[in-house]
């Protein structure tokens, strides 16, 4: 079983940047690619960033504006989060899938993932 624990949701003013992390536990980490979700209150839930150890990819509402990046010796990924809006309110979940080599062709599907953490809520107020 593997188990993920997102850090670093808040309160935070619009234009504000907020750093979320997510511990892993599995020995294997890097032979997963690891995603970060989300969620805003009435909305479908909706793919944000993922990273492989060799690429990344971002959905087109934060690129520019959110890093996603990871640390496979400390099974750790992080999402750094600037120029935050009222829009990017959301509960933010991280989740990692197996890679193989159609990953780039669902990456941007939950369906895809194994495990998934319970969630941070993330609010950006204007």
């Amino acid at each position: 079983q593997v188990r993920l624990v997102e850090a670093g949701g808040g309160l935070v003013q619009a234009g504000d940047s907020l750093r979320l992390s997510c511990l892993v536990s599995t020995p294997s980490f890097s032979n997963y690619a690891i995603a970060w979700f989300r969620r805003a209150q009435g909305k479908e839930r909706e793919f944000v960033a993922a990273a492989t150890v060799r690429e990344t990819y971002y959905a087109e509402t934060v690129k520019g504006r959110f890093t996603v990046s990871r640390d496979d010796a400390q099974n750790t990924a992080w999402l750094q989060m600037n120029s935050l809006s009222s829009e990017d309110t959301a509960v933010y979940y991280c989740a990692v899938a197996w890679w193989n080599i159609d990953f780039p062709k669902y990456y941007m599907q939950g369906s895809g993932y194994e495990y998934w953490g319970p969630g941070t809520q993330v609010t950006v107020s204007s």
